[in-house]
């Protein structure tokens, strides 16, 4: 069985045995997340079964998404935010088409972010604005990982999902220290669950699928790490916005970045470990 079909029988696994225990607990929020999940997930295994075009279109539509969300938050200005969109867009296709060229993309699109507030002259609010769209561009632009990782991509979503939902358990049922004061509802508890669940779910799409490149030291590294770490990034963002979530159209989440905030600080790890 290959890697993807592996995953897609793990994630098909979860989703029953969730659906069943959501449903028994009979809690409204996490049937809506249960409900959101059963949309999404086929959905964005539909887009990666398609290889690189598909991870492509699917990482530029997520993107120009979270660069909206992201630009309310930030407080970003109309020509701030499309510029930060423009290079959700076209990252993901030049890891596609020109892989060689995406460090200079990068570099590009977030020089020509920093130079707006400039050619504005805005001496008030222009240094914020040009640190605010530059970090707008760099944490989108891992999406494009989902391009790069190729076959690795799906099964690290699928851990990161996983990672989550141990996460919010194992905070719930062991409590203890705050992790963060960032955060105070997330605990060390529910790091090291999440952690724990994360790297279990890449250790069974291995076993499922008999793929080598799935559970790797890089791939458990990116999820113990980021999985905690990209929820706080988001969590500092949104405190510094005064808001609870990224949006509210997402059912049981709010935001898309409330969805895969964790999900963007792995993809960078995965890339770069």
């Amino acid at each position: 069985m290959s890697g993807s079909l592996g995953t897609v029988a793990c994630m098909g696994g979860v989703l029953a045995l969730g659906g069943a225990g959501v449903l028994a607990s009979r809690n409204a929020e996490l049937i809506r997340r249960w409900r959101t999940w059963l949309v999404s997930a086929p959905l964005v295994a539909g887009c990666l079964w398609l290889g690189a075009p598909g991870a492509a279109v699917l990482a530029a539509g997520l993107g120009v998404i979270a660069a909206v969300e992201y630009g309310r938050l930030a407080r970003l200005r109309p020509a701030d935010v499309t510029l930060v969109a423009v290079a959700a867009v076209a990252l993901p296709l030049a890891a596609w088409q020109a892989p060689s060229e995406l460090a200079r993309l990068l570099a590009a699109a977030a020089l020509a972010v920093a130079v707006v507030p400039v050619v504005t002259a805005d001496v008030t609010d222009g240094a914020r604005r040009a640190a605010a769209g530059v970090f707008g561009v760099v944490w989108i632009a891992a999406l494009s990982a989902l391009v790069l990782l190729r076959g690795a991509a799906l099964p690290l979503i699928f851990a990161v999902s996983v990672a989550d939902v141990g996460a919010w358990c194992a905070g719930r049922l062991w409590q203890g220290p705050a992790l963060s004061p960032l955060s105070p509802a997330k605990r060390w508890s529910g790091a090291v669950g999440g952690s724990l669940a994360g790297v279990a779910a890449l250790a069974a799409i291995a076993t499922v699928s008999g793929a080598s490149g799935v559970l790797t030291p890089a791939h458990a590294l990116a999820i113990v790490i980021g999985a905690p770490l990209g929820d706080l990034l988001e969590s500092m963002v949104k405190r510094g916005a005064g808001v609870k979530d990224a949006g509210q159209w997402l059912p049981g989440f709010g935001g898309l970045l409330d969805r895969i905030d964790s999900l963007l600080v792995v993809l960078a790890l995965a890339v770069l470990l």
